[in-house]
């Protein structure tokens, strides 16, 4: 079953968030970050799958602080409409959409009970490697092909849960070099951070995206949920 609810965040913006339950009681929750394409049918399809798997998904729609109801598909405008919201959310005073990821997190834990793992694909990626270190309440985190974590201060975070980080080889707006770095420190230094390549592009994981890598996407998402399983296991 599916339903939107509003939540609000720390500052009092209330926002959508798109929620999946599962037919039995939740054995604990996910957090579903956005593509920079918003809340549309592939991350619906998505947060529906973490259903069918026995978790309480919930899908916060990331782009409403500055633009609401925001569906895009995945052609060439679409793109450039979707980095557009996001350099607008990115600019946004800190905390940010921080607060809103951090209100369905807490929300999630007051309905199940349990523990919370959050997962993002594209910019939701980089949003759940910053909500490993930033938001409270998480116990595992996976990123898909967060553009912007490789680079920068992003590597130098701290997360404060398990992370498991999915990148394709063949990715041209992620340098491999750059994840391979990424992966050689975080083995050094945060060995609770693993990182796993695909002989993929960037969007393996979407089935609506001419990226789309049916093998590297069914292999990714096997190993998340065995992450999840036993990470969020009471």
């Amino acid at each position: 079953m599916s339903h939107t609810i509003q939540l609000t965040g720390a500052d009092g913006h209330r926002f959508p968030v798109y929620v999946a339950e599962p037919a039995t009681n939740p054995r604990a929750a996910v957090i579903v970050l956005q593509e920079i394409f918003g809340v549309n049918s592939h991350i619906r399809e998505v947060a529906e799958s973490y259903a069918q798997a026995g978790y309480l998904a919930l899908a916060p729609a990331t782009f409403h602080r500055v633009q609401p109801g925001v569906e895009l598909g995945y052609t060439p405008e679409d793109v450039n409409v979707g980095r557009d919201l996001k350099s607008k959310v990115e600019a946004l005073p800190a905390p940010g959409v921080m607060q809103d990821i951090q209100a369905a997190i807490n929300h999630a834990h007051a309905v199940t009970g349990g523990k919370v793992g959050i997962l993002g694909y594209c910019w939701g990626g980089l949003l759940s490697w910053r909500a490993a270190e930033l938001c409270d309440g998480l116990s595992a985190a996976v990123p898909y092909y967060g553009g912007g974590m490789t680079i920068g201060t992003e590597p130098a975070r701290q997360p404060k849960c398990p992370v498991l980080c999915h990148f394709g080889e063949q990715d041209m707006g992620i340098p491999m070099d750059t994840v391979e770095v990424f992966a050689k420190t975080h083995a050094q230094t945060r060995p609770q951070v693993k990182v796993i390549t695909y002989p993929a592009s960037h969007g393996f994981h979407c089935n609506q995206r001419g990226s789309f890598d049916a093998a590297s996407a069914k292999l990714a998402h096997e190993r998340t949920l065995a992450f999840l399983a036993e990470k969020l296991a009471e």
